[in-house]
Order: C-alpha cells, then structure tokens, then sequence
C-alpha cells in the first residue's frame, strides 16, 4: 500500500524464438498482438499503460520477420547484423509507434467522452 506503479510492456523479450536456419529472432505480429493485449487490458480495468520498451534501430537491418517491411525468415541474412538480440528495424519501429499512438489517442478520446478528462 502506498507504492505507485508504472505498467510497463517489453512485447520483445518474449517473442523470441530460433529460426531452422539459426537464426534468433521475432516476429512482428506477435510483438503487436502483445501490445494490443497490454493495451486492452488496461482499458478493461481503467488503469494507465505506462510504458513500452522496444528493442529497435533506425537501421533497415532484417532481424525481426513481418510488418510493412516485408521481412521473412527467407531474408532474415540479407541484413541480419546485429551483435546480440534481433531489433526491430526503422519500418517496424514506426508502424509499432503508430499503433501505439493509435491506441493512446482513442484512450483520450474514450475518457473524453465519459468525462473523465478534458478534451
């Protein structure tokens, strides 16, 4: 009692798995379905979403499979460089970015509209 609370989601870490090349990496979908999640969950129980870690370049790098950007397990090689986890790259970023901003807007405008905050 008394601690205050930042919820926060890391739909990265959680995504990972192996190709059958070898190659370690995440898919895009699933990362989004988790920050869906983590979004509706929130707005089920009226709390804040607080946060969002991403593992992520500006680079257009090919670690992460899925999204806009069109990566696949096929082309995962063609740019595959990083030194340790897979990130996702500009593209992914920004569409997960939209998304996110998506979600934060209708929240606002959700609690507009019940009179929980000013417009």
């Amino acid at each position: 009692e008394g601690k205050s609370v930042v919820w926060i989601s890391d739909p990265c870490h959680g995504n990972t798995f192996q190709t059958g090349e070898g190659f370690k990496t995440r898919n895009f979908d699933a990362i989004r379905a988790e920050l869906r999640a983590f979004f509706d969950v929130h707005d089920m129980m009226g709390s804040h979403p607080g946060g969002v870690h991403l593992e992520m370049t500006g680079e257009d790098v090919t670690e992460c499979t899925g999204g806009i950007s069109g990566v696949d397990e096929g082309t995962l090689k063609e740019r595959y460089i990083t030194a340790c986890d897979p990130r996702l790259n500009g593209s992914q970023a920004l569409e997960l970015a939209f998304l996110i901003a998506q979600r934060m807007k209708l929240r606002e405008t959700v609690q507009a509209s019940e009179g929980k905050i000013m417009p």
